[in-house]
């Protein structure tokens, strides 16, 4: 990768669809964004230190995949022609991207061909449940990062098992997805973007508008790095935005969490959470947004205000591979979003489960700081869900949320010779709910109502 390629003249081109230019179609260099012109047409300044030429997709066309489900909106420069133009060639939409849906992973992290074998499983699962949709919506995936777990060697691998989908999955970059020792931050992206193209971008669907950014600075010394988004890629988004209508949805796709609390933390510089989240807090100001993200294994969603919300992901690969659960105890699944104008739903699927699957419901004595108590785990949760339980057929009222471990959370980590490494251990969660029944041989059903009213029930004696 040459960060310092320099293009002595203008990059140029055409955006068209079945032969007929395209206007208004967002292209940008990574630096500065312009739109085409009636004709399709589109200039860009020469400058230097570009690498790509890219679009923002736009409602209602499609682009070709390679193996599957890498999506061309994007073309390499070629600095020894530079009197070629970049042509882009779309594809109309065959359905009304207005209501569509996509899926979220995150986490998968490979390591060995052992878990690619687990993760193709899981694919198909996924896979299964995107089949009632196809044809009656649009679809596609949302990757947050950590693709391979510091093992460039199986992305052939993850592409080839991912490919089975066949549908267009839009990735962010994780933290071990990069490039170690370069000298620079702007080499340790070099393997992610020869295989998927630039690490930050935008697409339209229906009256959506989607944001991938990368927010892992590497700061070398091995492998470090914090969380952080560069001025190169605030100052692109500034220009990116102008093209949204306020009345749009805004999503940002990223690895690293932007906060896991509605109130920043002080004084802040952790490799959890973005340093300079609030620079893209006021970017999104004016727009009902959501932000995506990965990177700490278990499921959190963070309602900032009335316009902005966070939805952490728990990961694909469980406790790295060792179980099916995360930290948290969340099942390894991946998010499922449905997004009809500016209306959007979303629901957690966990792998080999139905979709009713929201909680799992722990019985007596299997918490020793309340060993006469029930206990949920409610891994969707936000403040406006609602978890209440019933004795004997008579309702009770709604459950204590309280911080804690999930119990068997905490029985796999503390199992050292499955789980291996000894930096693992579980987290505490606050998405945990217990209430102490009358009598300890009563019929307890717990029942849980999510945000958007759909009510989802247990027993347990």
């Amino acid at each position: 990768m040459n960060t310092l390629l320099a293009f002595s003249k203008d990059i140029c081109g055409k955006v068209t669809c079945d032969g007929i230019g395209i206007k208004g179609v967002v292209v940008t260099d990574g630096n500065d964004c312009v739109q085409t012109d009636i004709n399709g047409r589109y200039v860009l300044e020469a400058k230097r230190g570009v690498r790509f030429v890219y679009i923002t997709l736009p409602s209602g066309y499609t682009v070709s995949c390679i193996d599957g489900t890498i999506p061309l909106y994007y073309k390499v420069l070629n600095s020894s022609d530079q009197s070629k133009e970049y042509n882009f060639d779309l594809k109309k939409s065959s359905i009304d991207d207005t209501n569509h849906l996509f899926t979220v992973q995150t986490d998968v992290q490979v390591t060995s061909t052992n878990d690619i074998q687990t993760y193709k499983v899981y694919i198909k699962d996924m896979k299964s449940y995107l089949s009632k949709y196809r044809g009656k919506k649009e679809v596609f995936g949302l990757d947050c990062g950590d693709i391979v777990g510091d093992s460039p060697n199986l992305f052939p691998n993850y592409i080839n098992s991912v490919s089975d989908l066949d549908i267009p999955v839009f990735r962010s970059i994780g933290n071990h997805d990069m490039t170690y020792g370069g000298r620079s931050y702007e080499y340790s992206y070099q393997k992610f973007e020869e295989l998927f193209g630039p690490i930050y971008y935008s697409f339209n669907r229906g009256k959506a508008h989607y944001i991938v950014l990368n927010n892992n600075f590497y700061v070398n010394r091995d492998y470090q790095y914090i969380g952080y988004i560069d001025e190169r890629t605030f100052a692109w988004m500034e220009q990116d935005l102008k093209y949204v209508p306020k009345d749009n949805i805004v999503f940002v796709i990223l690895h690293i969490p932007t906060s896991l609390t509605p109130k920043l933390k002080w004084n802040t510089l952790i490799q959890d959470e973005t340093s300079n989240a609030p620079g893209l807090y006021d970017l999104l100001k004016d727009y009902n947004s959501h932000i995506i993200s990965g990177h700490t294994h278990f499921n959190l969603n963070v309602i900032f205000n009335d316009k902005l919300m966070e939805h952490n992901t728990a990961a694909m690969s469980g406790i790295w591979w060792k179980s099916d659960i995360c930290m948290d105890g969340t099942p390894v699944g991946y998010g499922i979003y449905e997004v009809d104008g500016t209306d959007v739903k979303w629901s957690y699927k966990s792998i080999g489960h139905t979709e009713s699957y929201q909680f799992r419901l722990y019985p007596l004595g299997t918490v020793y700081d309340y060993p006469k108590d029930i206990i949920a785990n409610v891994w969707n949760w936000d403040s406006q869900w609602k978890v209440e339980w019933y004795e004997d057929g008579k309702r009770m009222g709604e459950m204590t949320r309280y911080s804690g471990y999930d119990p068997e959370a905490k029985r796999i980590c503390s199992d050292k010779e499955r789980v291996e490494y000894d930096w693992i251990s579980p987290i505490i969660t606050e998405h945990l709910f217990r209430a102490t029944p009358n009598n300890e041989k009563s019929h307890i059903e717990v029942r849980v109502t999510d945000r958007f009213g759909r009510v989802y029930k247990q027993s347990v004696k």
